[in-house]
């Protein structure tokens, strides 16, 4: 069909272009980025904004990072992309590193994908495979969790409003609350796997209940289930440990990561211990893209900064610093803080998260609403003082705004997690 008041394409203003050419499963952006450095972006106008959002806690050394520019470019220069019919150096080291970091040891084995949720859909089969003898057909994950977005994905987000619209999902999955008691009734002889996020990010940085996953790891040994831990969003140094299973002193069976593993190159991974490690077998899985020598130098970069320059400790008191830092502002909109290290959620005395989203913007700091009553921050494992006073100025005069206006109620500015 001729559109006969068409304009050439880049003569239009950029808004225009991202809603006539992208499918419109994205509301159409506040910004256009052109270029960031450290914890900070600049727009198509020139303006500069902190950025603690973080690309959705991906950025984990922040923009233009030196160690991540240097590491791509030579990679790149070398071979970006050979195919999973062959190995590279990357690969392998990275695959070693993760063993390491995560405590899987010489018994555990690497899957590498391109996202998390790709890296879910491979747990997702790895669940599958943990049939017995056959009479292993449950799959538990918990409501308001959040997985990813593609089918397998998706029947495991326990957000019905994100399923409805696909029905019917791949069948098997059960969603229980996150409770002691809703743990101890649903596993049974007859559940393949438990699969849980132990910070649930997406649906406002809700921290599991005290001892949920030392009891989740005691009733899946108990009855032959797998306890796979989704650490997309708090892996990577995010939480002040290099994975938030660490901090509760369990051993998984697997985990899976992405975001923040490579600093905004997509990756994704997952990582099985034990006799997980012996479920997949050759020609089960696999994934064109995943583990090729430019996403996995970039992770092993990235990671290798993380551990140097000892990030996962800054992100431990970096994250207190901030959650102190926003009790003392002492406005009456904040009601607490929740999460850990550098993944923060502000929970509000008022539904006005899409509000203080456009103040902040209007201040200068980028941040995210996920509910309307509740704030998630995800900056960069990089900050430091500087960074911190500046989000100081720019969300206390933010709050100041949104206070002294006129109580309205309004839907929140959602993005993909």
């Amino acid at each position: 069909m001729s559109d006969q008041n068409a304009t050439t394409p880049t003569a239009q203003p950029w808004q225009g272009r991202y809603e006539h050419d992208l499918v419109p499963t994205f509301s159409t952006p506040p910004l256009l980025i052109e270029r960031g450095e450290g914890a900070w972006v600049w727009d198509a106008e020139g303006e500069r904004y902190l950025d603690f959002l973080g690309g959705i806690a991906v950025n984990s050394l922040g923009h233009a990072h030196p160690v991540l520019i240097e590491a791509v470019t030579r990679q790149v220069s070398r071979a970006a992309h050979i195919s999973n019919l062959f190995a590279s150096a990357p690969q392998l080291e990275l695959a070693e590193r993760l063993k390491r970091l995560t405590g899987a040891g010489d018994a555990g084995r690497v899957f590498f994908a391109n996202s998390g949720t790709e890296a879910n859909e491979a747990a997702f089969k790895l669940a599958r495979l943990n049939r017995g003898d056959g009479s292993r057909s449950r799959i538990i994950a918990l409501e308001n969790a959040f997985h990813g977005r593609s089918m397998g994905a998706l029947a495991l987000t326990g957000k019905a409003y994100m399923r409805e619209p696909f029905l019917p999902m791949v069948p098997g999955v059960e969603h229980i609350p996150a409770t002691l008691e809703a743990l101890e009734a649903a596993i049974d002889d007859a559940v393949a796997a438990l699969f849980v996020e132990p910070i649930q990010g997406e649906a406002g940085v809700i921290e599991l209940p005290e001892g949920f996953l030392s009891r989740a790891r005691e009733v899946t040994q108990r009855h032959g289930a797998l306890l796979i831990i989704d650490e997309v969003q708090t892996g990577a140094g995010r939480t002040g440990d290099w994975f938030a299973f660490q901090h509760e002193g369990i051993t998984p069976d697997a985990i899976t990561l992405a975001k923040g593993m490579a600093g905004g190159v997509p990756i994704g991974a997952l990582v099985t211990f034990g006799a997980a490690s012996q479920l997949f077998h050759t020609g089960q899985h696999g994934s064109t893209f995943g583990g090729n020598p430019l996403a996995t130098a970039a992770a092993g970069a990235v990671l290798g900064e993380i551990e140097n320059a000892d990030l996962v400790g800054n992100a431990r008191v970096r994250g207190e610093q901030l959650k102190q830092l926003i009790a003392g502002l002492d406005s009456p909109l904040v009601a607490g803080t929740r999460g850990r290290g550098l993944l923060v959620g502000i929970a509000l005395a008022e539904p006005v998260a899409e509000q203080l989203v456009r103040a902040a913007r209007e201040h200068g700091l980028l941040i995210n609403a996920t509910r309307p009553d509740s704030i998630r921050l995800a900056p960069p494992l990089i900050v430091g003082d500087a960074e911190l006073t500046a989000f100081r100025e720019r969300f206390g005069a933010a709050l100041a705004d949104v206070a002294a206006a006129p109580s309205t109620t309004a839907p929140t500015e959602k993005v993909n997690a």
